[in-house]
């Protein structure tokens, strides 16, 4: 029984956006566990797929949260 996980980041895919929507969570569902099946003969019905949302100010990047990390990136920094 395969278990999945998959994070993105709370941020929307649109601007304005702050968060994935329903249908492109259930596409991601559906895409991991069409790859499990494919590559591991894993039956659908077997393979959960669990989808964490990461607000913005819970990650970094380049040792900086990620809204500085974009400001320095932005300037050329």
């Amino acid at each position: 029984m395969p278990i999945v996980t998959i994070q993105v980041t709370r941020e929307g895919t649109r601007p304005g956006a702050d968060a994935i929507t329903a249908a492109e969570k259930a596409a991601l569902i559906k895409g991991a566990s069409e790859l499990m099946l494919t590559v591991l003969g894993k039956p659908l019905d077997s393979t959960f797929v669990v989808i964490e949302e990461v607000a913005l100010e819970n990650w970094g990047w380049g040792g900086l949260p990620v809204p500085e990390y974009r400001v320095a990136k932005a300037a050329g920094r």
